[in-house]
């Protein structure tokens, strides 16, 4: 999953595109490094972000969203929190929904999801962007994200989501500390153990730079793809990332080994 924020204010300018000239030639770039999807977003979820009226991430995502659905036939995700974004979104030819907070946002993103059959990655956050980076540790990371995904599961379902529509996201990053984060990938199974495909989204974030000394987001593409690895070869079925071509590469070259390794 190729990321293209359509915003001024992404933590990691190589993927913010806020023109739609821009914004497009890079994503059909993600594309020709051999993205599966696009992951379009009209408001920053960076920590201490402040949130976007929804008129505005509209005027954002939509015309980037027609463009590219004239331009590839690469499935499109909406990133965002709003039912009406996402509804609008779905109507120009997103395909998929991807829900930060899994539904504790704006529950009416099940509905959508529901009536269009849309894809709906269901994602775990400790707060809204604006405060996620204030949250206290938690007690049992790993507790609270299961139960948390659990809780958005029987909310899709509940809707009348179907169960093959739904991915988890185990929120890395999103109101959790560096050692929180650092254990979720290494337990990631447990996470995949709810019966559903899980996508993961390392890249260039903070923990990364945490662990290896890195202020820089520019300087963090070793360490995502080191923790992309781990993620695959934990569980994780889909990648966020800002480098697809590298990581595609890194994942070939992993999947390859272990595939050596393997009786026919």
């Amino acid at each position: 999953m190729g990321i293209l924020n359509v915003t001024p204010d992404s933590f990691y300018s190589g993927s913010a595109f806020p023109a739609e000239e821009p914004a497009v030639e890079h994503a059909l770039k993600l594309v020709r490094e051999g993205a599966d999807l696009i992951d379009i977003g009209g408001e920053s979820t960076r920590p201490g972000s402040r949130p976007v009226s929804e008129a505005e991430e509209v005027s954002r995502v939509l015309p980037v969203i027609r463009s590219l659905k004239r331009s590839t036939e690469v499935p499109l995700s909406i990133d965002t929190t709003k039912s009406g974004v996402a509804r609008l979104a779905v109507e120009a030819g997103a395909s998929v929904l991807n829900d930060i907070s899994g539904l504790g946002m704006d529950p009416g993103l099940a509905a959508v999801a529901a009536e269009s059959g849309a894809a709906l990655i269901l994602g775990h956050t400790r707060e809204v962007p604006e405060r996620m980076h204030l949250v206290a540790p938690s007690e049992d990371i790993l507790r609270e994200v299961r139960e948390g995904l659990q809780g958005s599961i029987d909310r899709a379902l509940r809707s009348g989501v179907k169960s093959d529509q739904i991915v988890l996201d185990p929120g890395i990053g999103f109101g959790k500390g560096m050692e929180e984060n650092l254990l979720l990938l290494s337990r990631l199974e447990e996470i995949a153990n709810l019966g559903f495909p899980v996508m993961v989204g390392v890249s260039r974030k903070r923990f990364i730079g945490q662990v290896l000394g890195l202020d820089s987001p520019e300087d963090r593409l070793a360490g995502s793809l080191a923790a992309a690895l781990v993620a695959v070869f934990h569980g994780a079925l889909l990648l966020r990332v800002h480098d697809v071509g590298a990581t595609r590469q890194a994942t070939r070259m992993a999947d390859a080994i272990r595939q050596a390794g393997c009786p026919a």
